[in-house]
């Protein structure tokens, strides 16, 4: 009997394969569940009604999609990027601790935070494709557990060489918020919120290198042993993870599609009803293939260096600050830290800017092109301002240096560097995630959000990691004043990549199979 339904189930499938083998192309295959009907309240893009029981039960309610939730997910994605470069650059606050109870000489303390920014450029080959394969939720739960318990591992490390590897492991998990939180934005708002919730969430990016050095520092004044800085990030950590747990929802639409064949399948008894990535078969080096080439493509490659070079600047700050103010202006670790807040305050600036201005003149543009989407490379306006900008504060940081100099003048450069280095990053990507979130990639490889974004942390991680490195040799040999002016020559000949996106952007899209029609 049981062979005889199983041979019936295999006749109705070959039955039904032949039949859309011969379907016509207009005809929609009856079995494939590729959207949500309208209204329905499992799409992340649908605003349901906001009630005080829903206000109530906001964190264990998942069946109602409010802009009140999804400003709530804005926040909370960017909480966990801010968790991990928070991370990264924390260490730079007790460098001196670290250099004296594990014997490291200056170039070894300096791989504290190159190998946790080294982690960055492995975890999105894994985070990536598993989050458009398994889904959100899971690539943020289960690695920032791990995460969790190696920042308990540094905290309690007993060697160099345990502080090392644990840093680089860490780094490696922690990049999962960095690839997944611009996929969940791309998952939940519409293309013209969109500009408003990367806005904000850029800012997490900017409030972790600069809280990270600050909280450290202070540590380190205190007299509080230097192992509480692992601690805090470990409870952080653990707090962020309880919170996965509760209040975040899977928002990837094929998933979310996925199940709801499968519940399709489990209602009617009938097997032939599937989703569309249910049909994607991909080996994992043809997942990882696609990660690592999909920066390379004509229309991320300038973008993507030009966003590495800006990234790999703000890791390179961490050695540079030092130098000219802890070592010119003689300011304690603690206040040194304080050096870093005008990074965040010129970032927050230029986000108010960018909703309150041009966030509007992009929805305008959008409505008046309407029903096609508004070009992406109009995002790209602000660039042009930002780029020359971003010239001009390192040639200030560099030349008013001087330990005779006020530091108030190389201090406010860090404001101007924080503006612009938010417009860029709002412009062409996430927050400076250290992070994370492209409009331009967005609203370019909208389906395939994580995966652009991956293999663009990969590659600015690569500088954020190097330059480091080198940075202490080369402020040192040239000088505060040439080593700024050298990196200042070098944004000075990228100024024209936007341009040049902006003018012949459209005809490098037309090419690209991933672009959204």
């Amino acid at each position: 009997m049981t062979d005889t339904v199983s041979q019936r189930s295999s006749t109705i499938h070959e039955e039904t394969v032949h039949e859309k083998a011969v379907m016509p192309s207009d005809q929609k295959d009856p079995y494939l569940i590729d959207s949500f009907e309208e209204g329905d309240p499992a799409n992340p893009k649908v605003c349901g009604f906001v009630d005080f029981w829903y206000f109530i039960h906001l964190m264990v309610q998942f069946e109602n999609w409010s802009r009140l939730r999804r400003w709530y997910l804005t926040i909370f994605v960017g909480m966990l990027v801010l968790n991990a470069t928070f991370a990264s650059a924390a260490p730079s606050g007790i460098a001196v601790q670290l250099l004296e109870e594990y014997h490291m000489s200056q170039e070894v303390g300096t791989l504290a935070i190159s190998l946790f920014v080294a982690g960055y450029c492995v975890g999105p080959i894994l985070w990536g494709p598993l989050s458009e394969h398994y889904g959100r939720w899971p690539i943020f739960f289960y690695p920032f557990v791990v995460y969790t318990l190696f920042q308990v591992g540094c905290a309690l490390a007993k060697n160099a060489a345990t502080i090392l590897v644990l840093r680089f492991l860490g780094g490696t998990f922690a990049a999962a918020p960095l690839t997944n939180s611009g996929g969940v934005i791309s998952d939940i708002w519409d293309s013209g919120t969109r500009g408003k919730a990367l806005a904000l969430f850029t800012l997490a990016p900017f409030a972790g290198p600069t809280i990270g050095p600050t909280v450290a520092g202070f540590i380190s004044t205190s007299g509080t042993d230097f192992r509480w800085v692992f601690w805090v990030l470990a409870i952080f950590a653990g707090v962020c993870c309880l919170l996965i747990v509760f209040t975040l929802p899977e928002t990837y639409v094929p998933v979310l599609l996925a199940r709801k064949a499968a519940k399709k399948r489990k209602d009617t008894g009938d097997p032939l009803f599937h989703a569309p990535m249910e049909k994607i078969v991909l080996t994992a080096w043809e997942r990882a293939e696609n990660i690592l080439a999909r920066p390379f493509k004509p229309m991320l490659l300038a973008m993507t260096l030009y966003m590495s070079f800006v990234y790999g600047c703000i890791y390179l700050l961490f050695e540079a600050y030092p130098i000219v103010f802890t070592e010119g202006h003689h300011l304690s670790a603690g206040i040194s830290g304080l050096m870093f807040l005008p990074l965040l305050l010129g970032g927050t600036t230029s986000v108010t800017i960018s909703i309150v201005v041009f966030n509007p003149r992009y929805e305008r543009e959008a409505a008046r092109l309407a029903p096609p989407a508004s070009p992406p490379e109009f995002r790209l306006e602000m660039a042009l301002i930002a780029a020359p900008l971003y010239v001009v504060a390192f040639f200030w940081f560099g030349w008013t240096s001087f330990p005779s100099i006020s530091l108030w003048a190389p201090l406010m450069s860090g404001y101007v560097l924080g503006f612009a280095i938010n417009w860029i990053f709002v412009d062409a990507q996430f927050k400076v995630n250290p992070a994370p979130n492209n409009l331009l990639f967005l609203d370019t490889y909208l389906s395939i959000a994580a995966s652009a974004l991956a293999g663009n942390t990969v590659v600015r991680s690569v500088f954020g990691a190097v330059f480091p490195l080198f940075a202490t040799q080369m402020y040192n040999a040239l000088g505060p004043r040439w080593a700024s002016s050298l990196l200042g020559f070098v944004a000075l000949i990228m100024v024209p990549i936007p341009i040049v996106l902006m003018r012949f952007g459209p005809t490098i899209r037309a090419k690209s199979k991933f672009v959204p029609v």
